[in-house]
């Protein structure tokens, strides 16, 4: 590329442009372009003037605009450097991805693989596998993919990793519920977090196997009977209800995406998916009938595409997006950006269940806050929905907890 053109970089939400430099919304999906005028030679080492101009009228809020230029302004030119090259794109952390040849795990793998942040990006699943790291090793973005095939494999694959993603198992089918799933993913969900509790104990872990409100609690009975339960690093990724509620009162309320943010709260299944739609920003105005059809919208969107596909999958590149997001979001953390939040199912003791999705914020260690201000100034609604919602989740999380406790972890 020459070095008088401009370069334009017009990259979805888990694409960051240097550490600590790419901060997408919160609740929000994002994307952002960035404009230097000054050559970026390539995607792997990129250099690039002091000056960016950030464009946000696409997903980028004016938060996140605001922060993502004083994050390059933080990085801007230090003494006795050539002007032209003041801004560094450094990646620096691991990312492992366990099942990463599935219907989830290999878009999910392309889009960690566009993020300056990811150093190395490593793809395990018992079969297959190989062929999908060889196709993203040729994306000239900054990490190394590396591939692991079968049970034998798994330890090398976590040693040293930053942040593990969980999307392995069986899909839903037409007429399966997430417990129909819970037999065979409840073993491969506890299978897998021995092996991290055993290699990168100290890593973030986000589960997205479901039924994501059992699998939580298995992982994180596995992890106290290793002896390393950390309950600020462990995530039930429930990032998927929030980008949905997002774009459904966008759409509905003829709203900005850019603009919009629901919080959602509960569970990852059915009815304990609770969207706090009295807490949509900006503030916007539902008619009792709006609430009801947009929750069960939400509630059921992941039918919505079981059905759609008739047969041939699950709601796999929405997951994908979403789980791609907070993980952008984790990594962020990790390189202390201070202000991320995302909604995800933790231990928690906002309600008298012992796991619940809500609002965090996150940082370097993990969860640092909850955010039990979400949970205050419910509508009626709402605050029926909340009781409604918490026999089944109860239930589900006892369910787990009873799995992994009948069950002795691997020495």
């Amino acid at each position: 590329m020459a070095t008088t053109s401009a370069a334009t970089f017009s990259i979805g939400s888990t694409v960051s442009f240097g550490r600590r430099g790419s901060p997408p919304p919160l609740t929000k999906p994002s994307a952002a372009r960035c404009t230097s005028q000054n050559s970026l030679a390539s995607f792997s080492g990129l250099k690039a003037a002091t000056s960016v101009k950030c464009d946000s009228e696409s997903f980028l809020g004016k938060e996140s605009s605001a922060a993502l230029r004083g994050s390059f302004a933080r990085k801007a030119q230090k003494p006795n450097q050539s002007s032209h090259h003041g801004l560094q794109l450094q990646a620096s952390y691991k990312v492992a991805i366990l099942g990463a040849a599935g219907g989830i795990g290999q878009p999910l793998a392309l889009l960690i693989k566009m993020s300056p942040l990811v150093s190395a990006l490593n793809l395990y699943d018992i079969a297959n596998v190989k062929g999908v790291a060889a196709d993203l090793s040729h994306c000239n973005t900054p990490s190394q993919v590396l591939d692991f095939t079968g049970a034998s494999e798994l330890g090398n694959c976590l040693k040293g990793v930053n942040v593990v993603v969980i999307p392995a198992g069986v899909p839903r089918k037409p007429g399966m519920t997430r417990d129909d799933l819970f037999n065979i993913n409840a073993n491969i969900v506890k299978t897998l977090v021995e092996a991290v509790a055993d290699n990168c104990p100290d890593a973030f872990i986000h589960v997205i196997s479901n039924p994501v409100n059992s699998t939580v609690p298995i992982a994180a009975e596995v992890l106290k009977q290793k002896g390393v339960y950390d309950p600020k690093k462990l995530f039930g990724v429930t990032t998927l209800d929030v980008v949905r509620a997002n774009t459904f009162v966008a759409e509905k309320k003829n709203l900005k995406l850019i603009n919009v943010d629901v919080p959602v709260i509960g569970g990852h299944a059915g009815i304990t998916i609770l969207p706090l739609l009295s807490k949509t920003k900006p503030s916007v105005s539902f008619s009792d009938e709006e609430v009801e059809q947009l929750t069960i919208r939400i509630q059921n969107a992941g039918t919505e595409v079981v059905e759609a596909k008739a047969g041939a999958g699950s709601a796999t590149l929405s997951m994908a997006y979403a789980a791609a997001r907070f993980v952008e979001s984790s990594l962020r953390a990790l390189d202390g950006d201070g202000d991320v939040y995302e909604c995800s199912f933790v231990q928690s003791d906002l309600t008298d269940l012992p796991f619940f999705a809500s609002r965090v914020k996150l940082g370097r260690k993990g969860i640092e806050a909850m955010i039990p201000s979400d949970l205050q100034g419910l509508s009626e609604y709402e605050k029926k929905a909340l009781e409604a919602l918490k026999p089944e989740l109860k239930a589900s999380i006892e369910k787990g907890i009873a799995f992994a406790q009948k069950q002795p972890v691997t020495a």
